[in-house]
């Protein structure tokens, strides 16, 4: 008999009332079960197991989605997300607003900005691939503010969902940065760097490449490979509003 049925049981209840009431609770805590589940409204708050350092990584679709997602989550918590997007420029198959930035901005305490513009390195698409290692490197400064802030912050303390970025946040997506280091646009070294320089309570999310990023095997606290079984693009199919943009 373990301590815990002793102590139910000098309370008066039974073993099996006990049980009752444990799948009572999980059932109450369990979306689409008993009682469902309300919405709270959004209010500032702070984490408090956040800072870990996560790669995503792969040739498959769902990187940037995946970490827009989790940082949604986050912010639906009261926490405060900020999203900086390496490569990520305009094409000819997309729009110059997409779904994830309008969603962004419809969240409190989420915010994204993008240092990317029209192109993709090395692709015979008229950008000219100076300007996508002289975007790549702003973006790596931008960053280094970014975690320069976060480490001058409260991070144990909630961040106003209005306050820029500047003023610190809880958790830093840094999208696609792993694709300007695997095209040698920003050195390993430097993005190993942003994660020494990182404080304690920043979690920072780091997405992109279709190449192992064997340099991040120690530095990384979740390293996530998302891979291609089948993807319409290679039937020819372009970006599709809603999907991919």
């Amino acid at each position: 008999m373990t301590d815990e049925t002793t102590e139910r049981r000098a309370g008066g209840g039974s073993a099996d009332e006990s049980t009752t009431d444990d799948r009572d609770a999980v059932r109450r805590n369990t979306p689409g079960r008993g009682i469902a589940p309300d919405a709270d409204p959004i209010e500032a708050s702070a984490p408090e197991e956040f800072g870990l350092v996560q790669a995503w990584w792969g040739d498959g679709k769902g990187k940037t989605t995946a970490a827009f997602g989790m940082g949604a989550r986050a912010a639906g918590h009261g926490y405060r997300v900020h999203m900086l997007q390496f490569m990520k420029g305009g094409a000819d198959s997309v729009e110059a607003v997409r779904g994830e930035y309008n969603a962004i901005r419809a969240l409190p305490g989420y915010s994204f900005e993008n240092t990317g513009h029209y192109g993709w390195h090395g692709m015979a698409d008229g950008s000219a691939d100076d300007d996508h290692e002289r975007d790549a490197r702003a973006g790596l400064e931008r960053a280094r503010e970014l975690i320069d802030a976060a480490g001058g912050a409260d991070l144990s303390s909630p961040i106003p969902l209005d306050a820029e970025p500047d003023a610190g946040v809880h958790m830093l997506i840094l999208d696609e940065i792993l694709y300007a280091a695997d095209r040698d646009l920003i050195a390993p070294e430097e993005v190993l760097g942003l994660i020494d320089d990182k404080p304690d309570g920043l979690e920072l999310v780091l997405t992109g490449s279709h190449e192992r990023p064997a340099y991040l095997a120690d530095a990384a606290d979740l390293i996530t490979r998302v891979g291609k079984e089948k993807h319409p693009i290679d039937a020819g199919q372009r970006a599709r509003k809603g999907t991919e943009y």
